[in-house]
């Protein structure tokens, strides 16, 4: 049984019930699961070759299930395309993933004008919300394909899902993510207990849907027969409300989502008697902030590790494990049931209790590969063990601790970003002779950029100049918060630059490397 067949199951079981709302609109599942068949078809019917993917651009809305359900029946994988992105990294993507269809929201529609000349594989356009006067108009084209579910033999291999991720050299990579490798992390997400709650549930999302955590969280739930609130964006009034007037039962945020949620006025004087859990990940969360928020939401809170080569789960800190006298609030958590960790040192031995090294991760849910890209493949799961990149110790209750990343990975606000690819950005300017950016601790985001500039003699760039000029190369999520200024770089006798000695003194007070 595979995705597909999870959703027949339930068009069969519970064709009424509510399944998306959505800005005032309630979709139910027949609905949902129907405009999934009929994309499906659409796609067989336009000859798009199996495997291929379909790309999609767009803010929250319910299309985005359109696509990804007919995907999973007509054997083809939705690509999410990070829509912070400025249009030439658009424009990489789209050309690196090679396909030919890209469904476009209405805000993203003159960024696709602006670079449509140059998206070499990319031959049909869709409008998801209409008004194109040359793209094809989805809601119309959608309609008219037929309702059942597509006749295509669907195979575990088969990947139905295409995230990006990040590599050190700052280039995107395609995670391949598979019919039975989600079947079976769904199967962890109900084994573990993380979604104990059937279809009396209801849900909320507000995490992008190019995100593993927005997929999981929304997804997962629906499999289990759940509804949800799918919200645009992030808008810490319409959450709250959310939650309250909508009586939402389970909730998934990032750390900096709760950190504003709670600077939100007369946040505490809400009833949130409804809300069972709140699930938090994707980056770390400062104790004092989860303190607070357990305190303010009083509900049952639940941390998930994990990245999007492992489907989004690793490990799971339990509600029970949050209460102070556990003192385990600075862990992620145990692996969940279906995932075996190991800490090794450089030379791939493993580390004793306490000691720090690198995670290695096997389970059932491991990406079946970064696509079209077999060196860096072959270099992640090499050994038979998926290579996180991160480096952590475990406790003696087998807890483990984030201490840093192995690569230079810095995560700000739930998002991947690599130094190298900022760095590159700013070595265009020709003023700037040398830069390195690192991650400092910032209370509402887990990390901020920073970038320590070396400037060509004479220059009289201010810290407002650089910033001003990164937005005008990538996207603003990327770019630096602040500027240092320095003479020469700290490096190696082979020329690496010493990160470390740049971060230590903007971490020293918080005693690790990340938030």
């Amino acid at each position: 049984m595979y995705f597909a067949d999870c959703f027949e199951a339930l068009q069969n079981s519970q064709p009424d019930h509510d399944a998306i709302i959505f800005e005032g609109q309630t979709i139910t599942f027949n609905d949902m699961i129907s405009r999934g068949w009929q994309l499906g078809n659409g796609l067989l019917e336009m000859g798009i070759p199996r495997q291929e993917r379909v790309a999609h651009l767009a803010k929250n809305a319910p299309e985005f299930y359109d696509i990804f359900i007919g995907a999973c029946a007509s054997g083809h994988a939705t690509a999410g395309i990070n829509w912070r992105l400025a249009g030439p990294e658009i424009e990489q993507l789209l050309n690196y993933t090679e396909n030919s269809v890209l469904f476009v929201g209405k805000d993203f529609y003159n960024t696709i004008e602006a670079i449509e000349d140059n998206l070499t594989h990319v031959r049909h356009i869709f409008a998801l919300d209409g008004g194109h006067d040359r793209w094809l108009d989805y809601p119309a084209w959608r309609d008219q394909q037929a309702t059942s579910r597509p006749a295509v033999e669907l195979h575990g291999d088969d990947d139905i899902l295409h995230l990006y991720t990040s590599g050190t050299t700052g280039l995107p990579k395609g995670v391949q993510l598979t019919n039975q490798g989600y079947m079976n992390v769904f199967k962890g997400f109900v084994d573990n207990n993380i979604l104990d709650a059937e279809n009396t549930a209801t849900f909320i999302n507000v995490m992008p849907l190019f995100h593993v955590g927005g997929v999981n969280l929304t997804v997962m739930p629906l499999l289990r027969g759940a509804k949800f609130h799918l919200l645009v964006d992030f808008e810490p009034t319409h959450v709250l409300d959310t939650l309250t007037n909508e009586k939402v039962t389970n909730s998934l945020f990032v750390p900096a989502m709760i950190q504003m949620l709670l600077q939100e006025p007369g946040v505490r004087d809400r009833d949130y008697s409804n809300l069972e859990y709140i699930y938090y990940g994707a980056s770390p969360i400062s104790e004092s902030v989860l303190t607070e928020a357990v305190e303010v939401f009083g509900c049952k809170f639940m941390q998930l590790y994990g990245a999007t080569e492992n489907y989004g789960l690793i490990t799971k800190l339990a509600p029970e494990d949050h209460a102070p006298e556990r003192n385990k609030l600075r862990s992620c958590g145990r692996p969940v049931d279906g995932s075996v960790v190991k800490i090794v040192d450089t030379e791939g031995n493993t580390m004793p209790i306490g000691e720090v090294g690198e995670i290695l991760l096997q389970s059932d849910w491991i990406l079946k590969g970064y696509w079209k890209k077999p060196e860096e493949t072959e270099e992640v799961k090499a050994g038979g063990w998926y290579h996180t990149g991160d480096a952590a110790s475990l406790d003696e209750e087998g807890f483990l601790y984030i201490k840093d990343r192995v690569k230079d990975m810095i995560i700000t606000g739930g998002e991947n970003v690599f130094p190298a690819e900022v760095e590159n950005a700013l070595h265009s300017h020709a003023e700037i002779t040398d830069v390195a950016v690192i991650g400092i601790p910032d209370d509402k985001w887990g990390e901020a950029i920073k970038a320590v500039v070396v400037l060509k003699s004479g220059s009289n760039l201010s810290e407002s100049d650089i910033i001003e000029y990164a937005r005008t190369r990538i996207a603003g999520f990327k770019s630096p918060k602040s500027i240092d200024f320095i003479d020469e770089l700290p490096r190696n006798p082979s020329g690496k630059i010493l990160r470390r000695e740049l971060r230590a003194p903007y971490w020293k007070v918080v005693g690790r490397q990340v938030s």
